[in-house]
């Protein structure tokens, strides 16, 4: 199961996703997107679950907890959308 995780602090590591959602089942992967330009976090990320159960477990337990002073938004992610090519 595909995760995606909103409102992250602009610090939170790869690692300190994995930890979060480590105590809800096995994370597969773990990765905060980065800004191309600046190197620096979007502030959002996905976490890829092995079990569909500990995924929604995780989801329930983590949308809207707070992590350093921003409320969390976690729920499923959806399919990327294509988007046209910029110039």
């Amino acid at each position: 199961m595909n995760i995606y995780i909103g409102n992250l602090p602009y610090s939170t590591s790869d690692e300190e996703l994995a930890e979060m959602f480590s105590p809800h089942g096995e994370v597969s992967s773990a990765k905060i997107i980065m800004d191309r330009m600046s190197g620096r976090s979007k502030g959002f990320g996905f976490v890829e679950m092995s079990d569909s159960a500990a995924g929604q477990a995780a989801i329930d337990a983590l949308d809207g907890q707070d992590m350093g002073g921003r409320a969390l938004k976690v729920n499923e992610a959806r399919p990327r959308e294509e988007r046209p090519q910029r110039n």
